[in-house]
């Protein structure tokens, strides 16, 4: 954030994504999930101001809850709990919890159900209520109120110019997200390549929207789709990582090469996008940078601008799944500590990951996007896969052997997957089924049943 830092070298950028590596046993687990909020008179989305918008709930769980208000130009736009997670805002006023760094799902979950309980403490006494879906059931884009927060509006005029998606998934996307650990240079490749390829999988295990703009869609995700035409320079499945060679220098170069939205000096986010992070680097291009020159902490803001599938910033971000409900929240940092903390069950699924091109991965992502679980991945139908994968999550579970208090391992997590698996229904495919049964074909009915 100032130019008195040593400007990064690529050299020092490797040196720092191998200064993350973690020995086996202080390997952590590090859950994201997103929720959108709306008013209970008119199902509408919340706004920032006001006595029952977006600040008002920032604003009370800091003073009930004791939390500490991270503050942007005098107003709150994230809080940092006691407990060492943070709440923090999407452009659209999605409410996101960054859990801390935890040893165990259980206790993550219990995470999850702590924030989830002070949500609906404020929310209820605000006439707001809270629905865990992939993508906005009713709102159009220009119904949804933006954030105000420096660096969003400098997304939202840089999105429109290299995708038709782009204000779509800052408005009307949540997800839910796995932040995991790597051991070493190895270890990192064979995870990274492993879960970017399966992303497409969890992508269709965890489908939950088809509903946009007030109707039912035929598409599984409409969040993923939004992913699919955002940027093509920052999203989806780089190529770099199926390189039999792919490494921390190869993932560097890749991030260099992606555009620069801002650069952050004395509390303002300067706009500088499409511009090149190498030139940044070099001090003969600050003229172009409003007279700056790189600092570790512009590199690490920009590394947060990268939005493929599987993100690697000093940990592994697996980030293909759909928003959902309460009860499948777990679910997702389950399936992936199953399949990549487990020295077995990562040999299982790396040998299912190796079967697919970087093109078949490209391809099925759009496939899960619009067919989920019928979809397909090269060859290989996308459910069959699926119910591979979490065979092979139980195991990598059950040697693990993390228990709680009732003495329950970690696989009663996977336990909403093993039932979607088992009816071969996404979350996706239940809500199409209502809309046209119980719910009358009223679009409004899925504010009941997914209110948390």
């Amino acid at each position: 954030m100032t130019d008195t830092e040593i400007s990064p070298s690529f050299n020092s950028l490797v040196s720092w994504l191998s200064s993350k590596e973690k020995d086996p046993k202080q390997w952590r687990i590090g859950t994201e999930h997103e929720k959108f909020i709306y008013t209970l008179d008119g199902l509408a989305p919340v706004k920032y101001e006001g006595d029952n918008g977006i600040e008002a709930i920032l604003h009370y769980l800091s003073d009930a809850y004791n939390m500490t208000p991270i503050m942007e130009k005098g107003i709150y736009v994230a809080l940092e709990t006691n407990d060492g997670a943070s709440i923090s805002l999407e452009p659209g006023g999605q409410f996101e919890l960054s859990g801390n760094i935890v040893k165990t799902l259980h206790h993550s979950c219990v995470e999850t159900n702590k924030h989830l309980r002070q949500m609906l403490d404020v929310t209820s006494k605000l006439g707001l209520g809270m629905i865990g879906l992939g993508f906005h059931p009713t709102a159009s884009r220009e119904q949804i109120n933006w954030m105000p927060k420096g660096r969003y509006k400098i997304m939202k005029n840089y999105m429109p110019k290299v995708g038709s998606l782009g204000l779509d998934m800052m408005l009307r996307t949540c997800t839910i997200q796995t932040n995991l650990d790597y051991q070493d240079e190895e270890d990192m490749r064979r995870k990274f390549k492993t879960s970017l390829a399966m992303q497409p999988i969890a992508t269709a295990l965890f489908a939950n929207s088809p509903m946009k703009n007030g109707r039912l869609t035929n598409i599984q995700s409409n969040r993923a789709l939004a992913w699919t035409d955002t940027d093509p320079d920052r999203c989806g499945a780089p190529e770099c990582v199926f390189d039999s060679n792919f490494g921390y220098e190869q993932w560097i170069d890749y991030i260099l090469d992606v555009p620069m939205y801002f650069i952050y000096r004395n509390g303002e986010y300067l706009d500088v996008a499409g511009k090149s992070f190498r030139r940044f680097m070099k001090s003969e291009y600050r003229e172009e940078f409003f007279g700056h020159t790189a600092s570790m902490s512009d590199f690490e803001d920009h590394i947060t601008t990268v939005f493929p599938d599987v993100r690697l910033k000093g940990y592994l971000e697996m980030r293909g799944a759909d928003g959902g409900p309460w009860s499948i929240i777990c679910a997702v940092p389950a399936l992936w500590v199953g399949l990549l903390y487990d020295s077995e069950a990562l040999q299982k699924a790396e040998a299912i990951a190796n079967q697919f091109s970087h093109k078949d991965v490209v391809n099925a992502r759009i496939s899960a996007a619009k067919d989920g679980l019928k979809g397909q991945i090269g060859s290989q139908n996308i459910h069959q896969v699926a119910k591979q994968l979490i065979e092979i999550a139980e195991t990598g579970l059950k040697n693990r052997a993390r228990m709680n208090k009732e003495g329950e391992d970690e696989r009663t997590f996977l336990t909403p997957l093993k039932t979607i698996i088992d009816s071969g229904l996404t979350q996706s495919d239940i809500v199409r089924d209502l809309y046209h049964t119980e719910w009358n074909q009223d679009i409004n009915k899925v504010y009941t049943y997914y209110k948390y």
